[in-house]
């Protein structure tokens, strides 16, 4: 809470510097399932001005499918789309039928939040030692909660066609992509958007529970803020791929901030169809 208030202080002086007149500042899963949730809240607005609202598994899952809606091709007819975080995952069922929406998120047809996050799960399981069999219980136990989910069939969803996305957005899908390309740094512009065939994510998946905590933290995509989270993250996608069970997979270094940022610019119309200007005549 000590961390996290001085980091929203810092956030409070670039707002002021940059004058910024309007913004929406929102908490999620730490807020929602924290006992002290309020108070910390209460404890930040006395402390930086700050005033964030905690917003619902729904809205959590609006933004976060309203954030990746670029990454989803217009041949799209059906996706699905799912937010690992800290402590929640939500996931979101797309289907596109008749005319698309400016506003993607006003397809989702199916949706749930899973409570449980990469932070909660290694909490559970353990993070900095991972063998398969601990790798294996996480994964069970994630598929066991997506068994509640009401989700459309394969067949409804025609995974085989090239009208279905799949999409990922949290640091684990991201961290993946990173040791997939090797990068010897993260870099954004290289990942985001990137397709990953299925086999290529099992195999960074099966690559990373072999490599010990310490191997986990050296390499330059994870490293040693993320090596005991980015495990339970694998499992939690494990999990997601075997309920939806596809050939690829789009990776979005892109999700709530995003989601926020396109929202309110729908709100002020952004998006509205430009009146017609004048002809241009070449002097």
């Amino acid at each position: 809470m000590d961390r996290a208030t001085e980091a929203l202080k810092v956030c409070a002086s670039k707002l002021a510097a940059r004058k910024v007149r309007r913004m929406r500042l929102i908490a999620t899963e730490a807020c929602r399932a924290a006992s002290n949730g309020e108070a910390f809240l209460e404890r930040v607005t006395r402390e930086t001005g700050l005033e964030l609202d905690v917003i619902n598994r729904e809205t959590e899952a609006r933004l976060a499918v309203s954030g990746c809606a670029s990454l989803i091709g217009r041949d799209a007819r059906s996706a699905v789309l799912f937010d690992i975080g800290g402590g929640s995952s939500e996931i979101a069922i797309l289907q596109i039928n008749g005319q698309r929406s400016p506003r993607l998120a006003n397809h989702i047809t199916h949706w749930t939040s899973l409570p449980v996050g990469v932070v909660t799960l290694s909490e559970r399981h353990g993070g900095r030692h991972v063998t398969p069999d601990i790798f294996a219980a996480m994964v069970a136990e994630v598929e066991e909660m997506l068994s509640r989910f009401s989700a459309p069939a394969a067949s409804e969803l025609d995974f085989a066609n090239s009208g279905f996305h799949m999409i990922g957005t949290s640091g684990t899908v991201t961290t993946l992509a990173g040791v997939y390309l090797n990068l010897p740094r993260y870099d954004r512009r290289q990942v985001d958007g990137l397709w990953m065939d299925a086999a290529d994510v099992t195999a960074m998946q099966d690559r990373l529970v072999g490599l010990d905590f310490a191997a986990r933290a050296a390499n330059p995509c994870i490293g040693p803020d993320r090596a005991d989270l980015v495990l339970a993250g694998c499992a939690i996608l494990e999990a997601i791929r075997r309920r939806f069970p596809v050939e690829r997979m789009r990776v979005a270094d892109r999700g709530l901030r995003e989601g926020l940022l396109t929202e309110m610019m729908a709100d002020d119309g952004a998006w509205r169809k430009a009146r017609p200007r004048p002809p241009f005549h070449r002097i």
